[in-house]
């Protein structure tokens, strides 16, 4: 079964991808600085992401290190997989152009974006 993490679970791992492994208040330190959040909702949440297998909990010492069981890129792909085929109808290719359209890409992702797409004949 493929794990979807919701909006503050995202905000989170993005915490713990940051720093490698964290506890709970060096996240909720980190949100508080963008967002109200309550040291409470943060600790359940990370409780339920534990309890989701989207981070594990290393309770050895007194206090509590998380660790991502998701990468960035896991994420990603599960977030676009759900855009595309929610927001795009399954067409890539609306996507992209929705994308570039309207994100000034520098020079360097343009000429990146180019050599991908060279690689399947284009």
């Amino acid at each position: 079964m493929e794990i979807k993490p919701t909006e503050s679970e995202l905000e989170i791992l993005q915490v713990i991808w940051k720093r490698g492994q964290c506890t709970v208040r060096d996240v909720h330190e980190e949100l508080a600085k963008n967002k109200d959040a309550g040291y409470t909702t943060t600790l359940k949440l990370m409780q339920i992401m534990h309890d989701k297998g989207l981070v594990e909990r290393d309770t050895a010492a007194k206090t509590h290190l998380y660790k991502a069981l998701i990468t960035r890129e896991q994420a990603q792909q599960t977030a676009l997989d759900k855009i595309i085929s929610t927001v795009f109808k399954g067409s890539t290719s609306d996507l992209v152009i929705q994308a570039l359209g309207h994100h000034r890409a520098s020079k360097d992702e343009i000429e990146a974006i180019k050599n991908y797409l060279d690689q399947f004949g284009g």
